[in-house]
């Protein structure tokens, strides 16, 4: 990193002499050079609420293309690439998160190397916050994000040599199905269908109909739903689809009863696990996320961005607390979990794992087990009379986003439209910045540490 020159702000250097970011409080002016570019009004979070990023996955993919376009330009050989943000403390945090992730992704830094890179002479960077009403008690730094990344490359469900843009573009909306791949070709998560397709109150319900075609084209073998019945589950069994039903309340936290089946249920199925609750985002991150901290040692923080990074709005108030709070069980069952699959040879270390997790399973499911055949089939309308709740405004709120020009060429400097933030809800980051200097001071001591943090 270093000087632009007297009076100018800090500029990191990411590939020396090629390749900056810069935070800037005017637009620069062209040089022979230099080339600048922003992608503040171009790559834009679509809010629920209060919310602000991290910018989703295809944003992510759209941003490395045009890094790596750039740089092999031939008429920018001689130039140094500069991507610069504004004022606004919002879209300097995801134009860092893209300017990491690229860093990560193909240049193969370390997250700490990443996130050390960003942070020049007193910068700092707001946390990003859930999508719930109001206030915030759990934040997720750029640092959770770049660890996330990270370990998605390691495990493999992360691969931008074969992702599809098109596809996450078109399924991510409302109107198409409203759902996203967590694990490519394991977890998908959707939301909840409807006894039929229809337009209501504003926003898309599908019935199960809808993702039938794509669910068998996919090898999605098994479907587990969180909420009360909206439709009949025979739709989904009569298509050769098992299906699961693992009921707790609209932003609400599960029992540990309900997280040790769904974990049993995902460790015994081939093929693809489509997972929903009412808008596919609170219940149905929590578990995935349980799922992610067991079988992939993330942290809880890790979980939740890479939740959020794929399908954005996912993890809700407790349930974010929920998720720090059985992170150590989690890995603690995860470790007997791959110690058991290591020791198939030896019997007498098969037969001492096999009983603790047929002890945490006894305990786990006592009075679950026969769930389904307890609740009234078939779907009936007034299984579900309680009122609007969270999961129904947060499905309102994606249906009522405007459709943008689908195909926006990579290449392109344009800017789509500013997202109108109907529900003027604004963040609660004092103006002066004192929650992005405090977490990044905790980051920063962290890492001198060579502590993570939960």
């Amino acid at each position: 990193m270093r000087r632009e020159g007297a009076g100018t702000p800090l500029m990191a250097e990411v590939i020396r002499d090629r390749l900056c970011f810069a935070i800037l409080y005017s637009r620069p002016k062209s040089a022979s050079n230099e080339h600048y570019f922003s992608i503040d009004n171009e790559l834009e979070y679509e809010n629920f609420y209060a919310d602000f990023g991290p910018l989703n996955l295809a944003m992510v993919y759209r941003y490395c293309c045009k890094i790596n376009k750039k740089l092999k330009s031939i008429t920018m050989l001689r130039k140094k690439i500069i991507h610069f943000t504004g004022t606004d403390q919002r879209k300097q945090a995801n134009a860092a998160f893209l300017i990491g992730c690229y860093m990560v992704i193909y240049l193969g830094r370390a997250p700490e190397d990443a996130y050390r890179t960003l942070i020049f002479g007193d910068t700092a960077y707001i946390p990003f916050r859930d999508a719930a009403y109001g206030s915030c008690s759990f934040y997720i730094t750029l640092l959770d994000c770049f660890h996330a990344v990270k370990k998605a490359i390691q495990y493999g469900f992360l691969n931008f040599n074969s992702f599809n843009l098109d596809e996450y573009e078109h399924y991510e909306k409302a109107e198409n199905g409203d759902f996203n791949w967590i694990i490519p070709e394991r977890f998908l998560a959707f939301c909840g269908p409807h006894s039929r397709s229809r337009l209501e109150s504003g926003y898309h319900q599908h019935s199960p109909e809808t993702y039938i075609p794509y669910f068998k084209n996919h090898n999605v073998t098994t479907i587990i739903r969180l909420n009360k019945r909206m439709y009949d589950a025979k739709r989904f069994t009569d298509a050769g689809f098992d299906h699961h039903d693992l009921f707790f309340p609209d932003g609400s936290t599960p029992a540990e009863a309900i997280v040790q089946e769904f974990l049993d249920i995902c460790e015994n199925v081939e093929g693809a696990i489509a997972v929903h609750c009412k808008a596919g985002l609170g219940r149905t991150g929590t578990l995935i996320g349980c799922y992610l901290m067991k079988h992939y040692r993330m942290t809880a923080a890790e979980s939740i961005a890479w939740l959020r990074i794929c399908r954005p709005g996912s993890v809700i108030g407790p349930q974010q607390q929920f998720l720090v709070m059985k992170q150590s069980s989690l890995w603690l069952e995860g470790d007997y979990f791959r110690q058991k699959l290591r020791g198939q040879e030896n019997g007498a270390l098969r037969e001492a794992f096999s009983k603790h997790l047929s002890d945490v399973d006894d305990i786990s499911i006592n009075g679950l087990e026969n769930q389904d055949s307890q609740e009234p089939e078939p779907y009936s309308d007034d299984d579900e009379v309680s009122g609007v709740t969270q999961g129904d405004r947060l499905r309102a709120l994606k249906s009522r986003r405007q459709p943008k020009t689908n195909a926006i060429p990579l290449t392109l400097h344009g800017f789509d439209e500013l997202l109108d933030d109907q529900c003027s809800v604004q963040t609660e980051m004092a103006s002066d910045g004192w929650l992005s200097r405090a977490v990044t001071f905790l980051d920063r001591l962290l890492m001198w540490l060579g502590v993570r943090r939960a």
